[in-house]
């Protein structure tokens, strides 16, 4: 065990981001394992065990805790998540660093509130079940598949849109178009992938914008 506490308090002064998270204790691998999914899944990160929401530090409350996180790594989440860990003594309490490499290889489900595996994503300080056309792209890059952009009437009338209103939705570039969910998720999934367009995703909903090409 570390005792140099300079690189923990460091961290906690970020506070919560894309590629960090506190957790006051693990109370449940499943829950758990969608943190895990979501860093490997997008830029890696870390997980601060035994330090409250508001960067105070509690320490680790027992052993069973290390435990649950293998059980959340290696059971809960598909395929396994690969981590490491460094404990910390800080004020006489244990803070454990669980560090999350990103995978470059592989996108990792984990179990959502109803028992149901999803991809998660890590964005901003929430993790986020991954957005249909982001999957499509993921595939795309993970098969080295090209986009092809034939710009017939309805790319047109995509860009024309986001040209006048900054933002549209899976649903409203559907109804707009006349086109069902498939070749909407299709043709936003190409111009992701050539760069014209950017996906974000909020935990209230998912939007596209142009983006800086």
């Amino acid at each position: 065990m570390k005792t140099q506490d300079k690189h923990i308090q460091k961290l906690i002064e970020e506070g919560e981001h894309q590629m960090l998270d506190f957790k006051f204790e693990i109370s449940d691998s499943k829950r758990i394992a969608r943190s895990l999914a979501a860093f490997a899944n997008t830029d890696g990160g870390r997980l601060l065990v035994g330090v409250k929401d508001n960067g105070a530090i509690a320490g680790v409350r027992s052993d069973e805790e290390i435990h649950m996180i293998q059980a959340a790594a290696e059971m809960y989440c598909q395929p396994k998540v690969d981590y490491t860990t460094e404990e910390w003594e800080i004020n006489g309490k244990t803070v454990l660093e669980v560090i999350i490499p990103k995978d470059t290889q592989n996108k990792h489900k984990a179990p959502d509130s109803q028992g149901v595996y999803k991809i998660f994503v890590r964005v901003k300080d929430e993790n986020l079940v991954a957005d249909s056309v982001l999957l499509r792209v993921w595939k795309s890059n993970k098969f080295s598949k090209s986009a092809k952009i034939t710009f017939t009437e309805t790319e047109t009338l995509l860009l024309h849109y986001l040209n006048e209103n900054q933002t549209i939705t899976l649903s409203e570039f559907q109804e707009i178009a006349h086109i069902n969910k498939r070749k909407a998720e299709a043709i936003l999934a190409d111009f992701i992938l050539v760069g014209t367009i950017n996906i974000v995703q909020t935990s209230q909903k998912t939007y596209f914008e142009l983006g800086q090409n």
